[in-house]
This record gives C-alpha cells, sequence and structure tokens, in this order.
C-alpha cells in the first residue's frame, strides 16, 4: 500500500493546490482561490458521462460540468440532514438514470457535501464525488477529508460513510456573498485550526488562511484516514459544540457552538491541571476575535448537555472523552468525571 501524503503548492498570486494522496490510486485535489469555479470540468472523473449536481435554492452559485447534468435540490437546515434526504436523492438519480461511472457534485456548503458525499457513497454501492464548497466552514472542514454523514434525533452524523472526493474546489470568491451568521459558521471551525499546527492564522490572507486549514486537515487525514487516532482531534471543541447544537431552544450555528466548546474544552483541560491561565486566557482570545460568544446560552439543562455528551459517536470505553489541549498539545483524554464537566459547564454559563 502506497503510503499516504499531502502536496501543497502555489498555482499563482492568491491561488493553492493541495493534493492529498492517500495510496491505492486515490488521489484528492484541492484547489483554492477566487474563480477557480471555472476549473470543474478539468476534475470531473474522465468517464463520466452524467453529473448529478446536489445543491440548495438558497446557494447562489451555478456550475458547468461540462457533460450532461441535472440539479437536484434538497432543503436548507439540520432537519433536512437526514436518511429521508438520502433516500429521496438516490431514487431521484435513479430516475434520471446515474451510473456507477457518472458522478455527483455536491455545490454549497457543510450540509450540502455531508449529504452529496453520503448519497454518492451509496448509490451503486459508490459513485465519484466532487465538491464545490461554497461556505467558510465547507472549504476549510466539512468538504474535506472524505466524511460524510446525516443525522438521527438521537445525534448528529450518526450515519455515515468514509468517502473520499475526486477533487474539491474552495473559490475563496463564494465567501464574498456569505451572510455574516453563515461567515461566523465558518470561523468557529477557523479558530480550532490555531491549535492544530494554523498557529496566528488571524494574521494571513483569506486564500492563506483556507489552504492552511486545507493543507493541516489533509495531513490529519493522510495519517489518519479512518478516525482510529489522530484524525479525532479534529473534533477539538465539537463535542460540547454538538451537544449545544442537538439541545436546541437557542439560534446558535455550528460553528457558533464549536467556538463556545472550545473555550469549554480550556476550561477543562486547566480544571485538570493540563494547561494554565494564560492558555485559557489565548483561547478566549482567538474566540473573541472572530467574533464568536465564549459563553452558554441561557436555559440550557446542563443534565440533557452532559447525556448528549455521554452519547456523543467520539466517545470512548472507560467515561466521558474530550479532545483536550496540554503540554504535549491537543490529544484525547479519557474517563472524565462528570461531575467536573458539569462544574466546568458551569463555569462557561
Amino acid at each position: 500500500m502506497t503510503e499516504s501524503t499531502v502536496e501543497l503548492s502555489t498555482d499563482g498570486p492568491g491561488r493553492f493546490r493541495v493534493v492529498l494522496d492517500l495510496g491505492d490510486g486515490r488521489r484528492c485535489p484541492v484547489v483554492v482561490g477566487d474563480g477557480i469555479l471555472e476549473e470543474l470540468p478539468a476534475v470531473v472523473p474522465p468517464r463520466a458521462r452524467r453529473a448529478a449536481i446536489v445543491t440548495q435554492a438558497a446557494v447562489p452559485v451555478e456550475v458547468d460540468p461540462g457533460i450532461d447534468h441535472r440539479v437536484f435540490t434538497i432543503g436548507a437546515g439540520e432537519d433536512h440532514k437526514t436518511l429521508a434526504t438520502i433516500g429521496a436523492l438516490c431514487e431521484d438519480f435513479a430516475s434520471w438514470g446515474l451510473t456507477r461511472t457518472d458522478c455527483v457534485v455536491g455545490v454549497g456548503g457543510g450540509l450540502v457535501t455531508d449529504v452529496a458525499g453520503f448519497a454518492a457513497a451509496v448509490y451503486h454501492r459508490g459513485v465519484p464525488v466532487v465538491h464545490v464548497a461554497t461556505t467558510l466552514l465547507a472549504q476549510i472542514d466539512a468538504a474535506i477529508g472524505g466524511k460524510t454523514g446525516v443525522n438521527l434525533p438521537q445525534g448528529k452524523n450518526l450515519v455515515g460513510a468514509f468517502w473520499q472526493p475526486s477533487a474539491v474546489l474552495c473559490d475563496t470568491a463564494t465567501l464574498a456573498s456569505l451572510p455574516d451568521r453563515e461567515w461566523r459558521c465558518g470561523l468557529g471551525e477557523l479558530a480550532k485550526y490555531h491549535w492544530l499546527g494554523g498557529d496566528r492564522l488571524d494574521e494571513l490572507t483569506l486564500q492563506e488562511r483556507v489552504a492552511r486549514c486545507v493543507a493541516i486537515k489533509a495531513q490529519v487525514v493522510a495519517d489518519d484516514e479512518r478516525e482510529s487516532g489522530r484524525r479525532a482531534l479534529l473534533n477539538y471543541g465539537h463535542t460540547l459544540g454538538h451537544a449545544i447544537e442537538v439541545a436546541g431552544r437557542h439560534d446558535l450555528r455550528h460553528g457558533e457552538a464549536v467556538g463556545i466548546g472550545l473555550v469549554f474544552a480550556a476550561e477543562l483541560a486547566a480544571a485538570l491541571g493540563r494547561i494554565d491561565a494564560a492558555a485559557v486566557d489565548e483561547h478566549r482570545r482567538v474566540v473573541d476575535g472572530y467574533g464568536l460568544g465564549t459563553a452558554l446560552p441561557a436555559g440550557l439543562d446542563h443534565d440533557e448537555l452532559l447525556d448528549l455528551i455521554g452519547r456523543d459517536k467520539k466517545v470512548l470505553d472507560g467515561g466521558l472523552t474530550f479532545v483536550l489541549d496540554g503540554p504535549d498539545g491537543l490529544e484525547v483524554v479519557e474517563g472524565i468525571d462528570p461531575e467536573l464537566v458539569r462544574r466546568t459547564l458551569e463555569a462557561v454559563s
């Protein structure tokens, strides 16, 4: 088996290309920069005769894959990130006559790339998928790495598959039209990369930030494609973040919840003696600097949050599990006392 590698190169001023080589002939180029939507025909698999374009009505981006194509629109919001949506898409693909050698093109944010990727993974037991990421969240995280999935009432992304895209296009020009809330959602994910090797990302240009995050995530995926070890570190801030999202009764988006999750994780690490107050302050500086909140929404039930944390798919045997900062950087920490978690929840309320 060929060793996994990641290549980062510059295609020109403000343009970057990250190539994730997973071995066994699987290579995924990720192209970052303004105006790179024009490269879509070049990254569509050469055998494909048709492309099923999965998107949402509100996504203001039209694409031309250079082959016969049809648009399939899914609903907006987490309520549509379900097995029912996957079933409906696959039925529509079959009615149109999409074959295993054709392809799916996901155009939109993280919800679209998750759904389109999962539908591609299960239709005909797997058809190629290309992602056109149009939000900051999708460009730096959701569209990269091949994790796909949908939600159940019991939690987020509990049903899914690992299905690597053939290519990902991150046209940073599409970010100019993002609503403020969608932008903030991406900033929550951007913030976590400060502790994954991104250091002071806030000092880079937009294109450099996106390319740097893509390269970091691609390297983690190359090292641990199936999330058996290091890839779990990409979930920094997400265990509480996902619990906040499922608990509902607030207006927070995913990235905003992750921002709170990062501060909570820092406070929990400090309570365990893993980091000092200055490290906690740095977490708050970064999250505050991106204009994100650092406190739990009023009215959330801590017992419910603890229950949801205990059900998280990243929880391992031996008690509550979190990705936490420490003297050697981020690592997965198991067996954390639920009462300490409860006290820390109170500290960020």
